[in-house]
């Protein structure tokens, strides 16, 4: 079993961090500072470094980045990111990093009033549960990428919430996993951790963000 309570599998988190780039239609990661660095070149993101230990790599990278938009995150708890860079940044909310060694196949039923639309592009899925009005009620992503699958962007909107919806569109996206040999990641936020526990989740090691606000 995967084990991540002293920092992550690199290559476990390549292969989720190259699956996320995919899902995303962003440029693949690159080697920086014995982490990973994907430009993904938006307003408020100029890029994000990625690692998967605490090591001088991302202390050196934190003292020298002085501006705003730039992420760094971390497999390993706020201690050990706090531990490492300077005062000027600060910590995000807490999410983690989990994964699924055993999970039903097939897809759920949706309650009465929903319907699943599914459309594959290559190795990415996206998945949405609509309203006999046509109103997104739940919409998410899959991708499948260098031996990991993983799950992006999970939103259940807030007035269709307790409902099934959340399981239902996470076994259709996983139905559609083409590997059962690849491993199953995702990056959850606290709450989304109670959820996904339910369905057979595990948490792998914590996942700590920091940046510089501006």
């Amino acid at each position: 079993m995967l084990d991540g309570r002293n920092g992550a599998d690199p290559e476990l988190v390549e292969g989720w961090l190259r699956a996320r780039s995919v899902a995303r239609g962003l440029p693949q990661p690159v080697p920086d500072h014995g982490g990973l660095r994907v430009d993904t070149g938006s307003a408020t993101e100029r890029c994000r470094y990625v690692f998967s230990r605490a090591i001088e790599g991302l202390s050196e990278l934190a003292h020298a980045i002085t501006s705003p938009h730039v992420f760094l995150k971390l497999c390993d708890t706020e201690a050990e990111m706090l531990a490492r860079v300077p005062a000027r940044w600060r910590l995000q909310p807490a999410s983690v990093m989990m994964i699924c060694e055993a999970r039903p196949d097939g897809n759920l039923p949706l309650p009465e009033g929903y319907r699943l639309e599914l459309s594959t592009t290559g190795p990415v899925t996206a998945a949405r549960i609509l309203t006999q009005s046509g109103d997104i009620a739940a919409s998410g992503y899959a991708a499948e990428f260098a031996g990991v699958f993983t799950y992006d962007r999970i939103v259940t909107d807030t007035a269709h919430r307790r409902r099934g919806l959340g399981r239902g569109l996470m076994a259709a996206l996983g139905a559609a996993r083409r590997s059962h040999a690849a491993t199953e990641v995702l990056v959850a936020t606290i709450d989304g951790q109670a959820l996904y526990s339910t369905l057979g989740w595990m948490l792998y090691s914590p996942y700590t963000t920091a940046v510089i606000p501006g």
